[in-house]
């Protein structure tokens, strides 16, 4: 309907709410008592008749008043009723429908004096659409409530398929000073899709997917879903051993996932049998998901968010998705997700300029772009923002039961000047770098998450040395559970890379880990950012014959599981595929049936198995009581050895030796210090994992020689083969002499091994993605407590 004018005969808040200007709908829709009765005033454009139906069993013609709006008047009635509109449409067409401007706000004065002030932590149990049941006189009334926060739109309506995506004939109301826009949409159920057409300050209609949808259709649309959740979570299990323990001094190995390309064209159900099974087979603790959330661009892999509230429905349902959690838990594995509070994108019909201003982001460019991926950064500042991004980081935890959070390019957010030249960044209000209220939001949404849920994870992707990103939010730390040691991961790759000849001149790139790694609680990532955009495979950053790449691949991994700190291992890494990544095909999965790969998977299985069976690993990570080095000096022979303990004070036989050699020599009577007397038992060696059948030394039993060596009051000689790991810890058994060799593993996989049916390598490029500085850290904190 064209906006025009109003004549002077029709009071000019008939005219906004017929033209989409009205920003009180209610106040003339509806019923309203009047000295003469009780008038009903109803919105139907293009009705060629509208009937009210009393719950007496009267009926109450009305008359058009106005473009669209009809009127009438009941004279006998002093006090409101339960009705229905019967409408007539062209051709003879009769519906009968409830009124949406007869119900009373969703949301009450609580809820919205803690939105004014950022401060509702279950946002999403107001915001956005959720469908309502009402029961009257007339019979239980089943709808969708919406609501919506555009605080300087001067009119808001709602549209979708109930509708005909007509921009006329639902108007929403503004709640007082909220800025929140509410409308109860009577007979709308789960599944319908909508939007809302907004009138922004800059008065154009703008049609905009809901910032708080819980579902969505699938990219390329853009609409939005009521959402209404029918799953039974079966993880009670997995949810009480979860409030009741401490993930942060447990056992963490992490397998990192990207769904679309795990095995291309799973859903989230199918994922929920394949994909588990798999991971059950490998003992990972937890597997960490590329961001979910709903984003319109494929090959961002998630990274540039539309839905913060909505799993992509690239893959199903929101249910479906839930499924593949619980199913998770119920095979003891944990779930991350990647977390994105960096960025969104420019889209028009998302976040972007949303209320016809910025609003979600901040106005200025110098704080409000994001110049690396051409997004829009958040307006930290504004309650509002924080709190929806506050309440989001909860909502996944608690409506989807995950366990814990990783949150991307938090070096982005720390730096006003990341990123930026001189005059392309706004300093603080003391003149600095840092961005003090990206700060206060890590800090916020991590002492809010660990409150609420107890037993989960953060964990921060952190590039630069800023101090304090595990202390706990009381002590002024960011609060994170974790942070990815960006500092390790880069260093020791840079090592793996080098020649077996010349890394004794790069040997500090594998000891200087240990000069910072008590300053935070740390996790070691070998990521999907390594293995793509031309950085080659893990395997392939090995020189070398095939043969000794895979031998130094086998040593490495075993390395990363003796090293303090949790493990992240990257999708494919596991049976050390050659290729680069693709997010566009699915992983190279007959190279399990080649033996040198699949024995790679096998060591994968079996050092997760070792680690879960010795806290020596794991329960000291954060501990310099749980480190001591052996030899850390040997750059000649290429050779590492150190000692992991499970008790602070060192007592008792948790405790495991590693040896490592990263040279092109084997190490024949290679005596190593014990931390204990006794027997001591072989029990990993990566060089019978090779597909040569060369002899294991696995459950081979040395005896502890009163000859201190090392530093240690015990030793023993051993063969250390070349570009091989070999742990040893006390032996239970007490053996009296060597075991005999094991059997070595079969030459091919069996079957089950294998998640999909091998597909075809592909061969189109990725897209790329701006580096992020990255440094060692720096030991200038203390070490970390649990976050608060």
């Amino acid at each position: 309907m064209t906006a025009r004018t109003p004549p002077d005969a029709l009071p000019q808040s008939l005219w906004a709410v017929a033209n989409g200007r009205h920003q009180q709908p209610h106040d003339l829709l509806g019923q309203h008592l009047e000295p003469g009765g009780l008038r009903f005033r109803v919105l139907r454009p293009l009705a060629e008749g509208v009937t009210v139906l009393l719950q007496d069993g009267t009926e109450l013609p009305l008359e058009h008043e106005s473009e669209g709006v009809w009127t009438g008047l009941a004279s006998t009635l002093t006090a409101t009723v339960d009705y229905r509109v019967r409408t007539t449409w062209a051709g003879g067409i009769v519906h009968d429908g409830d009124d949406p401007y007869r119900f009373a706000p969703t949301l009450g004065d609580i809820d919205l004096h803690l939105i004014g002030e950022g401060r509702h932590e279950e946002l999403w149990t107001v915001l956005g659409s959720h469908v309502r049941r009402y029961s009257g006189p007339m019979g239980e009334v089943t709808g969708t409530s919406f609501a919506v926060w555009a605080p300087r739109a001067k009119a808001v309506h709602v549209v979708g398929d109930f509708n005909a995506w007509d921009g006329r004939t639902h108007p929403m109301r503004l709640l007082g000073q909220s800025g929140v826009w509410e409308l109860f949409v009577p007979d709308v159920g789960a599944g319908t899709t909508y939007k809302y057409s907004i009138r922004g300050a800059d008065d154009i209609v703008t049609a905009k997917a809901d910032p708080m949808a819980r579902r969505t259709e699938a990219p390329p649309a853009t609409g939005s879903v009521v959402e209404a959740t029918e799953h039974v979570w079966a993880d009670d299990e997995w949810m009480t051993r979860r409030r009741e323990s401490d993930p942060h001094t447990g056992p963490m190995s992490v397998y990192e996932v990207h769904l679309a390309s795990w095995r291309q064209g799973l859903s989230y159900t199918e994922l929920a049998e394949h994909l588990v099974n798999y991971v059950s087979d490998l003992g990972f603790t937890h597997v960490e998901f590329l961001p979910v959330m709903e984003h319109p661009y494929g090959p961002s892999w998630g990274y540039q968010v539309t839905g913060y509230y909505a799993p992509t429905a690239r893959f199903g349902t929101p249910d479906e998705f839930r499924h593949l959690v619980d199913r998770l838990h119920q095979a003891g594995i944990g779930v991350i997700l990647d977390w994105v509070p960096a960025h969104f994108p420019k889209d028009a019909w998302a976040l972007a300029r949303f209320d016809g201003l910025p609003l979600y982001e901040h106005p200025d460019p110098r704080r409000g772009d994001q110049p690396d991926w051409g997004t829009h950064i958040f307006d930290f500042g504004r309650l509002q923002v924080r709190n929806f991004l506050v309440a989001n980081a909860s909502y996944w935890l608690e409506e989807f039961h995950i366990d814990g959070l990783r949150v991307d390019a938090v070096a982005s957010m720390l730096y006003l000047d990341y990123s930026r030249k001189d005059g392309e960044w706004l300093p603080n209000v003391h003149g600095g770098r840092e961005h003090l209220e990206a700060i206060g939001l890590l800090q916020e949404a991590n002492a809010t998450a660990y409150k609420r849920t107890p037993g989960i994870i953060t964990v921060a992707e952190e590039s630069t040395s800023w101090p304090g990103v595990t202390q706990p939010t009381s002590q002024g730390g960011l609060g994170f559970g974790l942070k990815w040691n960006m500092g390790w991961m880069n260093d020791s790759l840079r090592y793996l890379g080098e020649d077996p000849v010349n890394r004794q001149y790069h040997h500090n790139l594998l000891t200087f880990s240990m000069m910072y790694a008590w300053s935070e609680n740390y996790l070691l990532p070998i990521s999907h950012d390594e293995v793509v955009h031309g950085k080659g495979s893990l395997l392939t950053k090995i020189p070398g014959e095939r043969f000794d790449q895979l031998a130094t691949l086998r040593a490495y991994l075993a390395y990363i599981w003796a090293h303090p700190g949790k493990q992240l291992l990257f999708m494919g890494c596991e049976f050390a595929q050659p290729n680069e990544w693709g997010d566009g095909r699915s992983l190279d999965w007959w190279l399990l049936d080649d033996p040198a790969h699949y024995r790679v998977h096998n060591l994968v299985k079996q050092l997760n198995a070792t680690y879960r069976d010795h806290p020596a690993l794991w329960a000291q990570d954060s501990s310099p009581a749980g480190f001591e080095w052996l030899d850390a000096d040997d750059n000649t022979g290429n050779t590492f050895s150190f000692v992991r303990f499970g008790r602070s004070d060192r007592s008792g036989d948790d405790v495991l030796v590693a040896v490592i050699n990263f040279g092109g020599s084997e190490r024949s009577g290679h005596r190593i210090g014990l931390p204990r007397d006794g027997a001591w038992r072989v029990i990993l060696d990566t060089s019978g994992y090779d597909a040569h059948g060369t002899p294991s030394q696995a459950d081979i039993v040395v005896e502890a020689e009163a000859t201190p060596w090392e530093g240690q009051p015990w030793s023993a000689v051993i063969h250390l083969p070349k570009l091989s790991t070999l742990y040893l810890a006390p032996d239970a058994a007490e053996s009296d002499g060597p075991s005999e060799m094991p059997a070595q593993e079969p030459e091919a996989p069996p079957e089950a091994a294998v998640p999909a049916t091998p597909e075809p390598a592909a061969t189109e490029p990725t897209p790329a993605e701006p580096a992020t500085p990255t440094a060692a850290p720096a030991p200038s904190t203390p070490l970390p407590q649990e976050p608060a």
